[in-house]
């Protein structure tokens, strides 16, 4: 760790590779970091990239999460999964550099685009699966699918859809490897995962079960505004197909539904298996063309997008956080602190990560240099 007794140490060797970029603006901001957009001057011709910018500090040691993530994206080649390019480091900071995709979120896309139907459905829980599915013959899972982390690679009217953030996936040993770690976004975050009886692929399947639910109706299975309740309400897994939106939608579709949200991991149906079903496999020849879309508009902003997601802002659990929860109990004997001062420094981390990006030195990061206050306190000293 850079202290500000040593404000002039040297970057790491990989922290060269980033005079061949120039950052842009902010797209995105998560737990541990934020996005930048930026174009990647080196390459030939020069491409614009989306940078994932992670703050060690927020790691709290743990950069074994971040080396896991590389380690996993490294050498996947899928028309459906985004692409990982580069990375490098500084003294503060991870950059992990990936094609940038500029066509909105699944949902939001839905939205503007005005008419969609249950075969548009079918196409697109098709290709989500068909990554799944590369994924999990690699035996790697991701465990966070969820419409946030499904973007469209560009505006074009047949851009496809890609698979993004894998921040939390895990590249299992073997085939029988259980995952025990809670991980995942409440909403999305199977039974088994919420009930902490170990895990493994089928957590991605339950999470393409929520997502085609929620596209054929425009909400989700499990609704509650509760924490606590809508864990439970996962768990029994009781899902309905209420009439007024479902009435029009084909067999297959909720056939295809309900085995994906199959509470019994072992029944559950595998990538493989959704492949084959006949709602993916033929859904013009069994899906109606009608316009599915109204119920999205209905529902997703006014009543899911609004309550769900502010449930899951505060519910959202990662591998990481359970660590550093354990770390800083430890450090502070088992008390709990000041959480809501612990949340507006991060908040406060977030809006201030990127202003490095502007063509300082190369041995040198500006958020490792002195800031006036800390400069007098030097003094002092």
């Amino acid at each position: 760790m850079v202290t500000l007794s040593n404000p002039l140490a040297r970057q790491p060797e990989s922290y060269s590779k980033k005079k061949e970029y120039t950052f842009n603006k902010t797209i995105g901001e998560g737990t541990f970091g934020i996005v930048r957009s930026a174009t990647w001057k080196a390459a030939d011709p020069p491409i614009d990239v989306a940078i994932k910018v992670i703050a060690k500090k927020n790691l709290k040691g743990h950069t074994e999460l971040v080396e896991g993530e590389m380690e996993v994206l490294k050498g996947l080649d899928q028309p459906h999964i985004v692409k990982f390019l580069d990375w490098f480091e500084s003294k503060d900071k991870f950059y992990l550099v990936f094609e940038e995709a500029t066509g909105g979120e699944l949902f939001e896309r839905i939205l503007q685009r005005g008419r969609f139907t249950e075969v548009d459905a079918a196409r697109v829980i098709k290709a989500v699966t068909s990554a799944i599915q590369y994924l999990h013959h690699y035996n790697i899972v991701h465990r966070d699918v969820k419409p946030e982390n499904i973007l469209y690679r560009s505006k074009a009217e047949d851009a496809n859809v890609v698979l993004v953030d894998f921040g939390i996936a895990k590249h299992l040993k073997n085939e029988d490897e259980v995952l025990t770690s809670v991980a995942g976004s409440l909403g999305y975050a199977a039974p088994e995962v919420l009930a902490k009886k170990g895990h493994g692929k089928a957590v991605d399947m339950w999470g393409i079960g929520v997502i085609c639910y929620t596209l054929l109706c425009g909400y989700t299975p499990f609704r509650s505004d509760d924490p606590s309740k809508l864990s439970e309400e996962t768990q029994r897994g009781k899902i309905e197909f209420h009439d007024r939106y479902w009435k029009k939608v084909s067999n297959e579709a909720k056939d295809f539904v309900k085995a994906c949200l199959t509470v019994d991991a072992a029944k559950r149906l595998t990538a493989d298996e959704a492949m084959r079903h006949p709602w993916l496999t033929d859904p013009a020849g069994v899906a109606p063309e009608h316009d599915i879309s109204a119920g999205l508009r209905e529902n997703y902003r006014r009543r899911w997008k609004t309550a769900i997601n502010a449930v899951r802002a505060g519910a959202r659990f990662r591998t990481i956080a359970v660590l550093a929860g354990q770390q800083n109990a430890a450090a502070s004997g088992g008390g709990g602190g000041d959480t809501h001062a612990s949340k507006k420094k991060q908040k406060h981390e977030l809006i201030s990560d990127g202003e490095d990006e502007d063509g300082e030195d190369e041995f040198y990061d500006m958020d490792d240099k002195p800031r006036p206050s800390d400069e007098a306190s030097l003094k002092k000293n």
